[in-house]
């Protein structure tokens, strides 16, 4: 979260007159955050001669690096673009800021807004076993989507999904907490095949990108099927596995394992992160609106009854199966339907009812197999 300690002005106002007279502005140094694939992340503190001051997660690139100049660049480009939308974290200004570091090197500097509670990773060390609570979960998988929704809409896919890259901010007004992409040095428009999956392949990437490595929308959800998967159990998906094993599992379009104490919606958004033929995961858009992330909604149970065609005299019974879909709120209810269906039973007698339970799905408290 951005700290101002003083003044009323807007961080991103602040920093507009910080790069117009930056001999003005004191500059703090208060400490290395972390480094990323570009450059070092360090936070610093800008005062002004009035004495209004706030803090910022600056992140530093040597000039004299292409390829972590480039990256910066693109990330201010993007963010600049994303900019105002949701769980999508700040830039401030249009451009990297030039500076000198300690030795007389040239550097260029990109200057963010702090999260005061670390990167999600950090975030989880704070939990008995890394495992964030039920409802934490959810809620946080629900501002990854948002975001995702924003960056998707404008043709780009993150391609490094991962716990480093999200940022959690801790709100004044409540206790809960706000969950920020962060780090675009590796997103790419959709279609690019992203260049560090050179390096970093095989442990990023999903069963498609192992044939064209093409970045496609689909494989942030992968990636979110993965965090989600890591948030539940405490340990990264795939931890325990080879190189060699998992290129064989990926190729053959295999998933990580989920848990059996996973909770069952759970299980299936992560199934669905994880389908195997990418057009089947969805968007980011329909997957905000599966039962995992809607709970406060009634709960969605589908019945699909196959009552074969018993014979020409059996009270008009179509020849088409009956398909019932009805919305339930509570277990009673369904014993209430269960019970009618029964008595259909004894009505129409000349052949067994068969309820296909692979129709059948239910909340996170219950799961009807």
């Amino acid at each position: 979260m951005i700290e101002n300690d003083d003044s009323p002005q807007h961080p991103s106002l602040f920093f507009t007159d910080f790069t117009r007279a930056n001999s003005h502005v004191r500059v703090l140094h208060h400490k290395f955050l972390g480094k990323g694939v570009y450059g070092s992340v360090d936070l610093i503190r800008y005062t002004k001669t009035d004495g209004s001051s706030l803090q910022a997660a600056v992140k530093t690139s040597y000039a004299e690096d292409l390829e972590e100049y480039d990256a910066l660049k693109r990330e201010i480009q993007i963010l600049s673009e994303l900019k105002g939308y949701p769980n999508i974290v700040i830039c401030y200004g249009d451009d990297l800021e030039e500076d000198f570091n300690e030795h007389g090197h040239k550097v260029y500097k990109l200057l963010l807004e702090y999260a005061n509670e670390g990167s999600l990773s950090s975030f989880m060390e704070n939990y008995p076993d890394r495992k964030l609570p039920d409802p934490m979960i959810r809620d946080f998988t629900r501002m990854i989507l948002e975001g995702l929704v924003s960056m998707h809409s404008h043709g780009y896919v993150h391609c490094d999904l991962k716990s480093d890259n999200l940022l959690i901010f801790s709100r004044k007004d409540s206790a809960s907490c706000e969950l920020k992409i962060f780090d675009f040095g590796n997103c790419r428009q959709v279609g690019e095949v992203p260049d560090h999956w050179k390096s970093d392949y095989p442990y990023v990437g999903t069963p498609e990108s192992f044939f064209d490595g093409v970045a496609k929308k689909t494989l942030d959800l992968w990636s979110l099927g993965c965090l989600v998967l890591k948030i539940y159990t405490g340990e990264q998906p795939w931890e325990r596995v080879t190189s060699v094993d998992f290129v064989n599992f990926l190729s053959d379009g295999e998933a990580p394992n989920i848990p059996e104490y996973v909770p069952c919606d759970a299980r299936e958004f992560i199934e669905t992160c994880f389908a195997r033929e990418h057009e089947k995961r969805g968007t980011a858009s329909e997957l905000l609106l599966h039962p995992f992330l809607c709970q406060k909604q009634p709960l969605l149970v589908k019945l699909k009854l196959r009552i074969k065609q018993a014979s020409k005299i059996t009270m008009g019974i179509r020849e088409k199966p009956l398909t019932l879909k009805m919305f339930l709120s509570k277990p009673p209810q369904l014993k209430k339907l269960l019970s009618k269906l029964l008595r259909l039973k004894k009505m129409i007698h000349p052949k067994p009812l068969e309820l296909d339970s692979s129709f059948v799905s239910y909340s996170s408290d219950l799961c009807l197999l």
